[in-house]
């Protein structure tokens, strides 16, 4: 399937579903992590979000060098409390799960799920793999440049959506988590139940220390 149809074959739907999601059902994720995930490449000192679930916590590892004006916009959402209460309202088993959309906090507007927060930022495309736990902003398929708060985590490589979306961090902790979050029941990839978020930031050990 070409990437253009990749990016369409949901309509209306914000992020191109990797291939093997669409019109299948939903399989298990795997039991161990495909080679070269995110975390096998993350940089020290970079900074870190902590999202809490009712099925766990994962950790990110955001990329400032790889995104700078995404990862920008993901902390100053962080810090203004923008993410908590938001869910994580597309899910795709063993493929990805999506979050961060504002409107998300309002159960009266879940028709409108996957539409919010978008249209502030250009693309920052890199050479960086869409590997298992790569993060990358969610946009509009009608133009790159229309990324936001909304974002996607990759359960395994993604290749196709390279040059198409813009990666700006990796999950460096919990995995199995973001897996679990994956299986919630969905119909279609519309999860049918709330799995919110909090989003913490955090300096990582060895940029805190003196």
């Amino acid at each position: 399937m070409s990437r253009t149809a990749l990016g369409t074959v949901l309509g209306g739907l914000l992020l191109a579903a990797p291939a093997h999601a669409v019109g299948q059902d939903r399989p298990a994720p795997p039991d161990a992590p495909p080679a070269g995930t995110a975390s096998s490449s993350a940089p020290s000192g970079a900074p870190e979000a902590v999202v809490e679930t009712k099925k766990g916590r994962f950790t990110i590892r955001l990329l400032p060098d790889v995104a700078p004006k995404h990862v920008a916009l993901f902390v100053k959402t962080a810090k203004a409390g923008g993410y908590d209460g938001t869910t994580f309202h597309r899910v795709i088993t063993g493929g990805i799960i999506q979050g961060g959309d504002p409107l998300s906090k309002d159960t009266a507007k879940a028709s409108r799920y996957g539409t919010g927060g978008l249209g502030l930022l250009k693309a920052e495309f890199s050479d960086r793999p869409f590997v298992r736990g790569t993060v990358a902003a969610v946009r509009r398929p009608s133009s790159v440049d229309s990324a936001g708060t909304q974002f996607f985590v990759c359960l395994q490589p993604q290749p196709a959506l390279q040059g198409q979306y813009t990666v700006f961090g990796e999950v460096v902790e919990g995995m199995e988590v973001v897996d679990q979050i994956s299986l919630t029941p969905a119909d279609g990839d519309k999860a049918t139940e709330r799995v919110g978020m909090t989003v913490t930031l955090r300096e990582p050990a060895s940029a805190a220390a003196p």
